[in-house]
């Protein structure tokens, strides 16, 4: 499979960088800051865009792009709860608590601009 990027509008490159290479397993790729850098983890390559940042200029029509909303990457993981216990001692918030369906357990918590991040376990088959 090849690298799939995502881009994530932030409000400080630095402090992302930071979060996903701390909290999350990335690796950082390159940086550009303040404006840009990405990171990866695996197959994916996430893309950090900055208020200067081409991807964080204002729109045609007057709109701006701002992070936050529902869409998310889905990193998996082995065990969910520990993923927690461990984020929460690092001084980490989540929006929900571990949410249980047919697939497996998971939970939604938030980079420093309001991203949202899922935590996935799979159900064991």
């Amino acid at each position: 499979m090849s690298m799939v990027s995502v881009r994530y509008i932030v409000d400080d490159v630095g402090a992302s960088v930071a979060f996903y290479t701390t909290h999350l397993g990335f690796r950082l790729l390159t940086s550009a800051l303040p404006a840009f850098a990405d990171v990866a983890r695996g197959d994916l390559r996430l893309l950090l865009s900055g208020p200067t940042s081409s991807g964080g200029r204002t729109l045609p029509d007057g709109r701006r792009p701002a992070p936050g909303g529902w869409n998310r990457i889905h990193l998996i993981v082995e065990d969910l709860t520990s993923e927690v216990e461990r984020l929460q001692r690092a001084g980490l918030s989540f929006r929900s608590e571990i949410v249980t369906g047919p697939g497996g357990s998971q939970i939604v918590l938030d980079d420093p601009s309001g991203n949202p991040i899922e935590l996935f376990q799979p159900v064991a088959r």
